[in-house]
Protein backbone atom coordinates (compact mmCIF):
# COMPACT_ATOMS: atom_id res chain seq x y z
CA UNK A 1 0.00 0.00 0.00
CA UNK A 2 1.42 3.43 -0.96
CA UNK A 3 1.92 6.16 1.55
CA UNK A 4 -0.71 8.91 1.59
CA UNK A 5 0.26 12.15 -0.11
CA UNK A 6 1.26 15.01 2.14
CA UNK A 7 -1.02 18.04 2.32
CA UNK A 8 1.69 20.29 0.82
CA UNK A 9 2.07 17.92 -2.15
CA UNK A 10 -1.70 17.92 -2.72
CA UNK A 11 -1.83 21.71 -2.53
CA UNK A 12 1.03 21.94 -5.03
CA UNK A 13 -0.86 19.74 -7.49
CA UNK A 14 -4.02 21.83 -7.09
CA UNK A 15 -2.08 25.04 -7.75
CA UNK A 16 -0.36 23.49 -10.77
CA UNK A 17 -3.71 22.39 -12.19
CA UNK A 18 -5.19 25.85 -11.60
CA UNK A 19 -2.25 27.51 -13.33
CA UNK A 20 -2.52 25.11 -16.26
CA UNK A 21 -6.25 25.88 -16.49
CA UNK A 22 -5.60 29.63 -16.49
CA UNK A 23 -2.94 29.27 -19.18
CA UNK A 24 -5.37 27.24 -21.29
CA UNK A 25 -8.02 29.97 -21.00
CA UNK A 26 -5.53 32.68 -21.94
CA UNK A 27 -4.20 30.69 -24.90
CA UNK A 28 -7.72 29.99 -26.11
CA UNK A 29 -8.50 33.70 -25.98
CA UNK A 30 -5.44 34.34 -28.14
CA UNK A 31 -6.47 31.59 -30.56
CA UNK A 32 -9.92 33.17 -30.84
CA UNK A 33 -8.17 36.36 -31.94
CA UNK A 34 -6.41 34.39 -34.64
CA UNK A 35 -2.93 34.01 -33.15
CA UNK A 36 -1.05 30.88 -32.18
CA UNK A 37 0.54 31.10 -28.70
CA UNK A 38 4.31 31.47 -29.08
CA UNK A 39 5.40 32.74 -25.64
CA UNK A 40 5.41 30.95 -22.30
CA UNK A 41 3.00 32.58 -19.86
CA UNK A 42 5.29 33.26 -16.92
CA UNK A 43 4.12 36.69 -15.69
CA UNK A 44 1.87 37.23 -12.69
CA UNK A 45 -0.21 40.32 -11.90
CA UNK A 46 2.72 41.82 -10.02
CA UNK A 47 4.99 41.25 -13.00
CA UNK A 48 2.57 42.79 -15.51
CA UNK A 49 1.79 45.68 -13.15
CA UNK A 50 5.52 46.21 -12.70
CA UNK A 51 5.99 46.51 -16.47
CA UNK A 52 3.63 49.48 -16.58
CA UNK A 53 5.13 50.92 -13.39
CA UNK A 54 8.58 50.58 -14.97
CA UNK A 55 7.48 52.32 -18.13
CA UNK A 56 5.88 55.17 -16.20
CA UNK A 57 8.88 55.33 -13.85
CA UNK A 58 7.32 57.68 -11.35
CA UNK A 59 10.51 58.55 -9.42
CA UNK A 60 12.79 58.98 -12.41
CA UNK A 61 10.10 60.53 -14.64
CA UNK A 62 9.11 63.18 -12.13
CA UNK A 63 12.71 63.88 -11.14
CA UNK A 64 13.90 64.26 -14.73
CA UNK A 65 11.06 66.57 -15.77
CA UNK A 66 10.54 68.49 -12.51
CA UNK A 67 12.24 71.62 -13.83
CA UNK A 68 9.62 71.93 -16.58
CA UNK A 69 6.92 72.63 -14.04
CA UNK A 70 9.13 74.27 -11.42
CA UNK A 71 10.17 77.02 -13.86
CA UNK A 72 6.77 77.20 -15.61
CA UNK A 73 4.14 77.77 -12.96
CA UNK A 74 6.13 76.77 -9.90
CA UNK A 75 4.60 74.90 -6.94
CA UNK A 76 1.01 75.87 -7.82
CA UNK A 77 1.36 74.58 -11.39
CA UNK A 78 3.13 71.41 -10.28
CA UNK A 79 0.61 70.48 -7.59
CA UNK A 80 -2.60 71.23 -9.46
CA UNK A 81 -1.15 70.10 -12.78
CA UNK A 82 -0.21 66.75 -11.29
CA UNK A 83 -3.69 66.08 -9.92
CA UNK A 84 -5.58 67.33 -12.97
CA UNK A 85 -3.39 65.43 -15.43
CA UNK A 86 -3.44 62.29 -13.27
CA UNK A 87 -7.23 62.34 -13.33
CA UNK A 88 -7.39 62.56 -17.13
CA UNK A 89 -4.62 60.00 -17.58
CA UNK A 90 -6.67 57.68 -15.35
CA UNK A 91 -9.62 58.14 -17.72
CA UNK A 92 -7.33 57.20 -20.62
CA UNK A 93 -6.20 54.16 -18.63
CA UNK A 94 -9.82 53.05 -18.12
CA UNK A 95 -10.46 53.45 -21.86
CA UNK A 96 -7.38 51.37 -22.70
CA UNK A 97 -8.22 48.75 -20.07
CA UNK A 98 -11.59 48.07 -21.70
CA UNK A 99 -9.95 47.57 -25.10
CA UNK A 100 -7.07 45.56 -23.64
CA UNK A 101 -9.48 43.19 -21.91
CA UNK A 102 -11.18 42.50 -25.24
CA UNK A 103 -7.87 42.10 -27.11
CA UNK A 104 -5.19 40.79 -24.71
CA UNK A 105 -2.34 40.45 -27.19
CA UNK A 106 0.99 42.14 -27.80
CA UNK A 107 1.00 45.08 -30.18
CA UNK A 108 -1.15 47.13 -27.82
CA UNK A 109 -2.34 50.33 -29.46
CA UNK A 110 -1.38 49.06 -32.92
CA UNK A 111 -3.37 45.83 -32.60
CA UNK A 112 -6.37 47.62 -31.10
CA UNK A 113 -6.56 50.07 -34.00
CA UNK A 114 -6.21 47.30 -36.59
CA UNK A 115 -8.85 45.17 -34.88
CA UNK A 116 -11.38 47.94 -34.36
CA UNK A 117 -10.93 49.57 -37.78
CA UNK A 118 -9.83 46.79 -40.17
CA UNK A 119 -11.19 48.61 -43.23
CA UNK A 120 -8.53 51.36 -42.88
CA UNK A 121 -5.18 49.53 -42.73
CA UNK A 122 -3.15 52.72 -43.11
CA UNK A 123 -4.40 53.83 -39.69
CA UNK A 124 -3.04 50.70 -38.00
CA UNK A 125 0.22 50.94 -39.94
CA UNK A 126 0.80 54.55 -38.86
CA UNK A 127 -0.11 53.81 -35.25
CA UNK A 128 2.24 50.82 -35.10
CA UNK A 129 5.22 52.57 -36.61
CA UNK A 130 4.69 55.83 -34.72
CA UNK A 131 4.28 54.07 -31.39
CA UNK A 132 7.24 51.73 -31.94
CA UNK A 133 9.52 54.68 -32.71
CA UNK A 134 8.14 56.50 -29.67
CA UNK A 135 9.06 53.52 -27.47
CA UNK A 136 12.58 53.38 -28.89
CA UNK A 137 13.05 57.15 -28.45
CA UNK A 138 11.71 56.93 -24.90
CA UNK A 139 14.27 54.23 -24.16
CA UNK A 140 17.04 56.39 -25.60
CA UNK A 141 15.89 59.28 -23.40
CA UNK A 142 15.93 57.00 -20.34
CA UNK A 143 19.44 55.79 -21.14
CA UNK A 144 20.76 59.33 -21.50
CA UNK A 145 19.00 60.36 -18.29
CA UNK A 146 20.81 57.53 -16.50
CA UNK A 147 24.10 58.94 -17.77
CA UNK A 148 23.10 62.45 -16.63
CA UNK A 149 22.27 61.18 -13.13
CA UNK A 150 25.68 59.52 -12.97
CA UNK A 151 27.27 62.76 -14.19
CA UNK A 152 25.44 64.72 -11.48
CA UNK A 153 26.64 62.26 -8.84
CA UNK A 154 30.21 62.83 -10.02
CA UNK A 155 29.72 66.59 -9.82
CA UNK A 156 28.20 66.44 -6.35
CA UNK A 157 30.70 63.95 -4.95
CA UNK A 158 33.94 64.84 -6.74
CA UNK A 159 33.30 68.24 -8.30
CA UNK A 160 34.03 66.81 -11.75
CA UNK A 161 31.81 67.44 -14.76
CA UNK A 162 31.64 64.73 -17.39
CA UNK A 163 32.05 65.68 -21.05
CA UNK A 164 29.34 65.06 -23.62
CA UNK A 165 31.44 62.26 -25.06
CA UNK A 166 31.69 60.57 -21.65
CA UNK A 167 27.94 60.97 -21.06
CA UNK A 168 27.24 59.49 -24.49
CA UNK A 169 29.55 56.54 -23.73
CA UNK A 170 27.60 55.84 -20.52
CA UNK A 171 24.32 56.04 -22.46
CA UNK A 172 25.74 53.48 -24.89
CA UNK A 173 26.62 51.19 -21.99
CA UNK A 174 23.08 51.43 -20.59
CA UNK A 175 21.69 50.79 -24.10
CA UNK A 176 23.70 47.59 -24.37
CA UNK A 177 22.89 46.52 -20.79
CA UNK A 178 19.17 46.97 -21.57
CA UNK A 179 19.62 44.75 -24.60
CA UNK A 180 21.36 42.04 -22.59
CA UNK A 181 18.65 41.94 -19.89
CA UNK A 182 15.89 41.83 -22.52
CA UNK A 183 17.69 39.03 -24.34
CA UNK A 184 17.52 36.87 -21.21
CA UNK A 185 13.75 36.84 -21.68
CA UNK A 186 10.34 36.95 -20.07
CA UNK A 187 11.18 35.51 -16.67
CA UNK A 188 14.02 37.98 -16.07
CA UNK A 189 11.86 40.93 -17.13
CA UNK A 190 9.04 39.71 -14.88
CA UNK A 191 11.36 39.45 -11.86
CA UNK A 192 12.83 42.89 -12.59
CA UNK A 193 9.42 44.54 -12.98
CA UNK A 194 8.29 43.00 -9.68
CA UNK A 195 11.45 44.35 -8.05
CA UNK A 196 10.71 47.75 -9.55
CA UNK A 197 7.37 47.99 -7.73
CA UNK A 198 9.10 47.42 -4.38
CA UNK A 199 12.00 49.70 -5.35
CA UNK A 200 9.53 52.48 -6.18
CA UNK A 201 7.68 52.09 -2.88
CA UNK A 202 10.86 51.83 -0.81
CA UNK A 203 12.59 54.58 -2.76
CA UNK A 204 9.65 56.93 -2.31
CA UNK A 205 9.63 56.37 1.45
CA UNK A 206 13.41 56.96 1.59
CA UNK A 207 13.34 60.13 -0.52
CA UNK A 208 10.31 61.63 1.20
CA UNK A 209 11.70 60.90 4.67
CA UNK A 210 15.15 62.27 3.81
CA UNK A 211 13.75 65.49 2.35
CA UNK A 212 11.31 66.19 5.17
CA UNK A 213 13.77 65.35 7.96
CA UNK A 214 16.97 66.94 6.64
CA UNK A 215 15.74 70.10 4.84
CA UNK A 216 17.01 73.08 6.86
CA UNK A 217 13.92 75.18 6.09
CA UNK A 218 10.45 73.81 5.37
CA UNK A 219 8.21 75.81 3.07
CA UNK A 220 4.73 76.82 4.16
CA UNK A 221 1.52 75.28 2.83
CA UNK A 222 0.73 78.65 1.25
CA UNK A 223 3.95 78.44 -0.79
CA UNK A 224 3.36 74.83 -1.86
CA UNK A 225 -0.25 75.30 -3.00
CA UNK A 226 -0.37 78.90 -4.26
CA UNK A 227 3.13 80.12 -5.24
CA UNK A 228 3.66 80.80 -8.95
CA UNK A 229 7.10 80.92 -10.58
CA UNK A 230 7.84 82.11 -14.10
CA UNK A 231 11.26 81.78 -15.73
CA UNK A 232 9.82 81.50 -19.25
CA UNK A 233 9.53 85.13 -20.32
CA UNK A 234 5.82 84.75 -21.12
CA UNK A 235 3.55 87.30 -19.45
CA UNK A 236 0.36 85.22 -19.23
CA UNK A 237 0.31 83.43 -15.88
CA UNK A 238 -2.40 81.06 -17.07
CA UNK A 239 -0.35 79.96 -20.09
CA UNK A 240 2.76 79.54 -17.96
CA UNK A 241 0.91 77.29 -15.50
CA UNK A 242 -0.43 75.20 -18.40
CA UNK A 243 3.13 74.72 -19.69
CA UNK A 244 3.93 73.19 -16.32
CA UNK A 245 1.30 70.50 -16.98
CA UNK A 246 3.71 68.92 -19.46
CA UNK A 247 5.79 67.59 -16.58
CA UNK A 248 2.88 65.52 -15.30
CA UNK A 249 1.90 64.18 -18.72
CA UNK A 250 5.49 63.25 -19.56
CA UNK A 251 5.82 61.40 -16.25
CA UNK A 252 2.54 59.48 -16.51
CA UNK A 253 2.88 58.12 -20.05
CA UNK A 254 3.38 54.36 -20.25
CA UNK A 255 0.41 52.62 -18.59
CA UNK A 256 -0.44 50.82 -21.85
CA UNK A 257 2.90 48.96 -21.80
CA UNK A 258 1.23 46.12 -19.90
CA UNK A 259 -0.49 45.17 -23.16
CA UNK A 260 2.89 44.51 -24.79
CA UNK A 261 3.45 41.49 -22.55
CA UNK A 262 -0.15 40.25 -22.58
CA UNK A 263 0.84 37.07 -24.43
CA UNK A 264 3.31 36.31 -21.65
CA UNK A 265 0.84 36.71 -18.77
CA UNK A 266 -1.61 34.28 -17.19
CA UNK A 267 -5.26 35.41 -17.57
CA UNK A 268 -4.08 38.42 -19.54
CA UNK A 269 -7.68 39.50 -20.26
CA UNK A 270 -7.95 40.27 -16.52
CA UNK A 271 -4.40 41.03 -15.40
CA UNK A 272 -3.40 43.37 -18.26
CA UNK A 273 -6.35 45.82 -17.82
CA UNK A 274 -5.89 45.75 -14.05
CA UNK A 275 -2.22 46.64 -14.56
CA UNK A 276 -3.08 49.46 -16.97
CA UNK A 277 -5.45 51.12 -14.47
CA UNK A 278 -3.52 50.17 -11.35
CA UNK A 279 -0.26 51.64 -12.62
CA UNK A 280 -1.83 55.08 -13.13
CA UNK A 281 -3.76 55.01 -9.84
CA UNK A 282 -0.65 53.95 -7.94
CA UNK A 283 1.57 56.43 -9.72
CA UNK A 284 -0.87 59.25 -8.95
CA UNK A 285 -0.65 58.59 -5.21
CA UNK A 286 3.08 57.79 -5.06
CA UNK A 287 3.91 60.76 -7.27
CA UNK A 288 1.80 63.08 -5.13
CA UNK A 289 3.66 62.08 -1.96
CA UNK A 290 7.04 62.55 -3.66
CA UNK A 291 6.02 65.87 -5.26
CA UNK A 292 4.78 67.32 -1.96
CA UNK A 293 8.05 66.37 -0.26
CA UNK A 294 10.02 68.12 -3.01
CA UNK A 295 7.89 71.26 -2.82
CA UNK A 296 8.03 71.51 0.96
CA UNK A 297 11.82 70.92 0.95
CA UNK A 298 12.99 73.02 -2.01
CA UNK A 299 15.20 75.80 -0.64
CA UNK A 300 15.63 78.15 -3.59
CA UNK A 301 13.96 77.71 -6.97
CA UNK A 302 16.26 80.32 -8.52
CA UNK A 303 19.25 78.21 -7.41
CA UNK A 304 17.79 75.16 -9.13
CA UNK A 305 17.19 77.21 -12.28
CA UNK A 306 20.79 78.45 -12.33
CA UNK A 307 22.40 75.09 -11.51
CA UNK A 308 25.43 73.75 -13.34
CA UNK A 309 24.59 70.13 -12.47
CA UNK A 310 23.63 67.87 -15.38
CA UNK A 311 20.18 67.23 -13.85
CA UNK A 312 18.53 70.25 -12.15
CA UNK A 313 16.93 68.19 -9.38
CA UNK A 314 20.46 67.40 -8.16
CA UNK A 315 20.67 71.05 -7.08
CA UNK A 316 17.39 70.76 -5.18
CA UNK A 317 18.73 67.73 -3.29
CA UNK A 318 22.12 69.42 -2.72
CA UNK A 319 20.49 72.50 -1.18
CA UNK A 320 18.01 70.51 0.91
CA UNK A 321 19.98 67.53 2.26
CA UNK A 322 23.67 68.19 1.55
CA UNK A 323 26.16 66.47 -0.78
CA UNK A 324 26.36 63.02 0.83
CA UNK A 325 22.62 62.38 1.05
CA UNK A 326 22.18 63.97 -2.38
CA UNK A 327 24.24 61.17 -3.87
CA UNK A 328 22.05 58.61 -2.13
CA UNK A 329 18.90 60.26 -3.51
CA UNK A 330 20.35 60.40 -7.01
CA UNK A 331 21.38 56.74 -6.79
CA UNK A 332 17.84 55.66 -5.87
CA UNK A 333 16.46 57.55 -8.88
CA UNK A 334 19.21 56.35 -11.22
CA UNK A 335 18.51 52.67 -10.46
CA UNK A 336 14.83 53.33 -11.14
CA UNK A 337 15.81 55.00 -14.41
CA UNK A 338 17.86 51.97 -15.53
CA UNK A 339 14.92 49.61 -14.95
CA UNK A 340 12.59 51.97 -16.82
CA UNK A 341 15.04 52.05 -19.74
CA UNK A 342 15.06 48.25 -19.88
CA UNK A 343 11.25 48.14 -19.98
CA UNK A 344 10.96 50.48 -22.97
CA UNK A 345 13.05 48.09 -25.06
CA UNK A 346 10.85 45.24 -23.81
CA UNK A 347 7.86 47.11 -25.24
CA UNK A 348 9.54 48.10 -28.52
CA UNK A 349 10.84 44.57 -29.23
CA UNK A 350 7.37 43.06 -28.67
CA UNK A 351 5.85 45.72 -30.89
CA UNK A 352 8.36 44.96 -33.66
CA UNK A 353 7.36 41.29 -33.28
CA UNK A 354 3.65 42.14 -33.60
CA UNK A 355 4.26 44.37 -36.64
CA UNK A 356 6.39 41.72 -38.36
CA UNK A 357 3.74 39.07 -37.65
CA UNK A 358 1.26 41.14 -39.68
CA UNK A 359 3.67 42.03 -42.51
CA UNK A 360 3.87 45.63 -41.29
CA UNK A 361 7.61 45.36 -40.63
CA UNK A 362 10.40 44.02 -42.89
CA UNK A 363 12.39 40.83 -42.21
CA UNK A 364 9.35 39.03 -40.84
CA UNK A 365 11.10 35.73 -40.18
CA UNK A 366 13.96 37.34 -38.26
CA UNK A 367 11.82 39.63 -36.09
CA UNK A 368 9.49 36.76 -35.19
CA UNK A 369 12.37 34.52 -34.11
CA UNK A 370 12.58 33.79 -30.38
CA UNK A 371 15.73 32.63 -28.64
CA UNK A 372 15.82 29.90 -26.00
CA UNK A 373 14.84 32.48 -23.37
CA UNK A 374 11.66 33.32 -25.32
CA UNK A 375 12.96 36.78 -26.24
CA UNK A 376 12.38 38.42 -29.68
CA UNK A 377 16.04 39.31 -29.82
CA UNK A 378 16.02 40.89 -33.27
CA UNK A 379 13.63 43.55 -32.00
CA UNK A 380 15.67 43.98 -28.83
CA UNK A 381 18.96 44.61 -30.61
CA UNK A 382 17.35 46.76 -33.30
CA UNK A 383 16.20 49.03 -30.47
CA UNK A 384 19.72 49.01 -29.03
CA UNK A 385 21.28 49.84 -32.41
CA UNK A 386 18.91 52.76 -33.04
CA UNK A 387 19.59 53.97 -29.49
CA UNK A 388 23.35 53.93 -29.95
CA UNK A 389 23.13 55.77 -33.30
CA UNK A 390 20.82 58.51 -32.06
CA UNK A 391 22.79 58.92 -28.83
CA UNK A 392 25.74 60.06 -30.93
CA UNK A 393 23.75 63.20 -31.81
CA UNK A 394 24.20 64.37 -28.20
CA UNK A 395 27.93 64.80 -28.80
CA UNK A 396 27.36 67.22 -31.65
CA UNK A 397 24.21 69.08 -30.60
CA UNK A 398 22.21 68.79 -27.40
CA UNK A 399 19.44 70.88 -29.04
CA UNK A 400 19.00 68.40 -31.91
CA UNK A 401 19.14 65.45 -29.54
CA UNK A 402 16.55 66.97 -27.19
CA UNK A 403 14.26 67.67 -30.15
CA UNK A 404 14.34 64.00 -31.12
CA UNK A 405 13.58 62.88 -27.58
CA UNK A 406 10.85 65.45 -26.91
CA UNK A 407 9.13 64.16 -30.04
CA UNK A 408 8.74 60.81 -28.25
CA UNK A 409 6.26 62.26 -25.74
CA UNK A 410 4.15 63.75 -28.55
CA UNK A 411 4.36 60.55 -30.59
CA UNK A 412 3.04 58.58 -27.62
CA UNK A 413 0.07 60.93 -27.21
CA UNK A 414 -0.64 60.86 -30.95
CA UNK A 415 -0.62 57.07 -30.74
CA UNK A 416 -2.98 57.23 -27.75
CA UNK A 417 -5.36 59.30 -29.83
CA UNK A 418 -5.98 56.66 -32.52
CA UNK A 419 -7.88 53.98 -30.54
CA UNK A 420 -9.67 56.67 -28.54
CA UNK A 421 -10.92 58.37 -31.73
CA UNK A 422 -12.25 55.05 -32.95
CA UNK A 423 -14.07 54.40 -29.67
CA UNK A 424 -15.62 57.89 -29.78
CA UNK A 425 -16.79 57.95 -33.41
CA UNK A 426 -17.36 54.20 -33.83
CA UNK A 427 -18.57 53.11 -30.36
CA UNK A 428 -19.65 49.71 -31.73
CA UNK A 429 -16.12 48.92 -32.91
CA UNK A 430 -15.70 46.28 -30.16
CA UNK A 431 -18.05 43.37 -30.76
CA UNK A 432 -16.80 40.93 -28.10
CA UNK A 433 -15.92 42.62 -24.82
CA UNK A 434 -13.64 41.09 -22.23
CA UNK A 435 -14.23 40.83 -18.46
CA UNK A 436 -13.29 44.50 -17.93
CA UNK A 437 -16.10 46.66 -19.30
CA UNK A 438 -17.08 50.28 -18.64
CA UNK A 439 -20.70 49.99 -19.75
CA UNK A 440 -22.55 53.30 -20.00
CA UNK A 441 -19.44 55.18 -18.87
CA UNK A 442 -17.41 54.04 -21.86
CA UNK A 443 -18.33 56.80 -24.34
CA UNK A 444 -18.10 59.72 -21.87
CA UNK A 445 -14.69 58.52 -20.65
CA UNK A 446 -13.42 58.11 -24.21
CA UNK A 447 -14.72 61.54 -25.22
CA UNK A 448 -13.08 63.24 -22.22
CA UNK A 449 -9.87 61.32 -22.97
CA UNK A 450 -9.92 62.50 -26.58
CA UNK A 451 -10.33 66.16 -25.61
CA UNK A 452 -7.45 65.91 -23.14
CA UNK A 453 -5.19 64.13 -25.64
CA UNK A 454 -5.79 66.78 -28.32
CA UNK A 455 -5.14 69.53 -25.75
CA UNK A 456 -1.85 67.95 -24.64
CA UNK A 457 -0.62 67.39 -28.21
CA UNK A 458 -1.14 71.09 -28.95
CA UNK A 459 0.51 72.10 -25.68
CA UNK A 460 3.56 69.91 -26.39
CA UNK A 461 4.45 71.80 -29.59
CA UNK A 462 4.07 75.35 -28.26
CA UNK A 463 7.21 77.41 -27.49
CA UNK A 464 8.16 77.17 -23.82
CA UNK A 465 10.21 80.38 -23.66
CA UNK A 466 9.88 83.98 -24.87
CA UNK A 467 11.32 85.65 -26.85
CA UNK A 468 11.78 82.62 -29.10
CA UNK A 469 15.20 82.13 -30.68
CA UNK A 470 17.19 79.29 -32.25
CA UNK A 471 18.40 78.12 -28.84
CA UNK A 472 15.10 77.92 -26.94
CA UNK A 473 12.70 77.13 -29.78
CA UNK A 474 10.58 74.01 -29.31
CA UNK A 475 11.85 71.84 -32.16
CA UNK A 476 9.62 68.91 -31.20
CA UNK A 477 7.15 69.72 -33.97
CA UNK A 478 9.99 69.52 -36.49
CA UNK A 479 11.09 66.12 -35.18
CA UNK A 480 7.53 64.74 -35.07
CA UNK A 481 6.81 66.16 -38.52
CA UNK A 482 9.96 64.50 -39.86
CA UNK A 483 8.96 61.18 -38.29
CA UNK A 484 5.47 61.38 -39.84
CA UNK A 485 6.99 62.17 -43.24
CA UNK A 486 9.28 59.12 -42.99
CA UNK A 487 6.34 56.87 -42.02
CA UNK A 488 4.24 58.29 -44.89
CA UNK A 489 7.01 57.60 -47.42
CA UNK A 490 7.42 54.13 -45.96
CA UNK A 491 3.69 53.45 -46.39
CA UNK A 492 3.53 54.47 -50.05
CA UNK A 493 6.89 52.91 -50.95
CA UNK A 494 6.53 49.61 -49.10
CA UNK A 495 3.71 49.35 -46.55
CA UNK A 496 0.68 49.55 -48.83
CA UNK A 497 2.00 46.66 -50.89
CA UNK A 498 2.73 44.31 -47.97
CA UNK A 499 0.36 45.27 -45.16
CA UNK A 500 -3.34 44.54 -45.49
CA UNK A 501 -4.22 44.24 -41.82
CA UNK A 502 -3.92 41.62 -39.13
CA UNK A 503 -2.59 38.24 -40.27
CA UNK A 504 -3.90 35.20 -38.42
CA UNK A 505 -1.31 32.60 -37.47
CA UNK A 506 -3.81 30.11 -36.05
CA UNK A 507 -6.26 28.15 -38.16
Amino acid sequence: MGEPESSSSSEGKVIAKEEAYNVTISDQRLLDLGYRPEFRREMSLFGVLGISFCSIGILNGMSSALQTGLFSGGPLGLFWGWNICSFFMLLIAFSFAEICSAYPTMGGLYFWVCKMKPDVPILGFFTGWLYSMAMVFTGISANLSTALYLSSMAEVGQGRSLTRLEITAIAWAVNIFSGIVNTIGTKAIGHMSTLFVWWTLGGTVSLVTTLLVKAPVMNSADFVFTNVQNFTGWQSRGFVVLLGFLQAVYTLEGCETAAQVAEEAVRAEILAPLAVVGSIAGSWLIGLAYLLALLFAVQDIASVQATTFAIPIAQLFYDAVGPRLSQMCLLVIMVSQVMAAITTFTASSRLFYALARDNAFPLKKQFMTLNRFQAPYWGVWTSVLIGCIISCAYVGSAIAFNAILSSAAIAVMLSYMQPIIIRVFWPDSIQDFGPFRLGKWSWPMNFASLLFTVFVCILFILPTAYPVDVFNMNYAIVAVGGLLVVITINWFWWGRHSFEGLVKTAT
